[in-house]
């Protein structure tokens, strides 16, 4: 299975945060296959930002694109938004998948920049990348603690189990604004 979104669709997520008409910025979007999904699920009206740092599955990312108009490829380094902010405008959702020891700063860095207030993000955790010595659900749990710093209040985490090995999916919202006690 290659596909995050799918597994956590599968694993019974409740909300993935794409639909007809969003902007949704994702970032690790490897050769293009989910990010042609995604394109699928925002409709003609919507916008997918898709930024992969290898060369390789960035071209393959590129040549999808050519063929879907909402589709936006970056080949950039998702650790330094600030290079390819000018492409870039607010965005609804942000979904990551970079499996990299630092993504819960990535997708911090990447929501300061695009992500509106409010506004949604789905993070796939690879527990080996971020500490192989550790039991994964100890690396997941660090890794919410993370994403609570960084401003993201997770909703929602489930197991990509059977479709991935210790991968996990973390789901929710970002910079909700508190109520106003009247």
């Amino acid at each position: 299975f290659r596909s995050k979104i799918a597994a956590g669709i599968l694993g019974g997520l409740d909300a993935i945060h794409i639909k007809p008409g969003s902007k949704l910025l994702y970032l690790g979007g490897a050769s293009g296959t989910t990010v042609s999904h995604c394109s699928d699920l925002v409709g003609p009206e919507g916008t997918v930002y898709a930024v992969e740092f290898s060369h390789r599955s960035g071209r393959d990312l590129v040549n999808m694109a050519k063929k879907r108009t909402n589709v936006i490829p970056i080949i950039e380094d998702a650790r330094h938004p600030q290079k390819y902010r000018m492409l870039i405008g607010m965005v609804d959702t942000i979904f990551a998948d970079v499996a990299q020891p630092d993504q819960a700063r990535i997708v911090g860095l990447n929501a300061q920049y695009f992500l509106k207030q409010g506004g949604n993000f789905m993070i796939s955790i690879k527990a080996s990348c971020i500490d192989s010595t550790a039991a994964p659900e100890a690396v997941f749990a660090r890794e919410v603690k993370k994403l609570q710093t960084e401003g993201f209040k997770p909703a929602e985490q489930l197991t990509l189990e059977p479709y991935e090995r210790d991968h996990a999916m973390v789901v929710g919202a970002y910079r909700v604004s508190k109520k106003k006690s009247s």
